[in-house]
């Protein structure tokens, strides 16, 4: 399982919070960052959105992050994981820019996925989503980390 994101991780606080969930995942999210594009508002687009699909595998199952994606439970969001490992396709998460993600990233993706209609900072949403993908594999394993039925 991959995440390819578009800028680094600088803050302090903010590496140490992801490193927390990293730690717990196995196997390992690999995580590529690839820099921020330079220009207008479209050129940023086009080149971050070029940057990340040359940085998907071949027949990746692409999940794009995006504010109009669907909002889905953390038991959703467990099953949806499980069924699309079971693919035999690499999952890759793809989250874009401060510009947002060009049409050709979005016409890639294979689900879209959004944590509601909040704008959220790409580096809190990296973090956010890595603690998804540890409670989804402890909710798939049985595991007590998610509690479900609390109010």
């Amino acid at each position: 399982m991959r995440l390819v994101a578009i800028g680094r991780m600088k803050d302090m606080a903010e590496k140490a919070l992801m490193e927390r969930y990293l730690r717990r995942l196995s196997p390992p999210l690999q995580i590529t960052e690839l820099p921020d594009g330079r220009g207008s508002s479209l050129e940023v687009k086009r080149r971050e959105g070029e940057a990340l699909l040359k940085a998907l595998p071949d027949r990746a199952f692409v999940v794009v992050l995006d504010m109009s994606g669907r909002a889905v439970t953390s038991d959703v969001f467990a099953a949806n994981l499980a069924s699309w490992e079971e693919s035999g396709r690499e999952v890759c998460f793809l989250i874009g820019g401060a510009e947002g993600l060009d049409a050709t990233v979005m016409a890639r993706a294979d689900a879209v996925l959004g944590f509601g209609v909040l704008t959220w900072p790409h580096m809190l949403v990296r973090i956010m989503l890595t603690e998804q993908i540890y409670r989804a594999r402890s909710i798939l394993a049985g595991h007590p980390y998610h509690r479900s039925g609390r109010p």
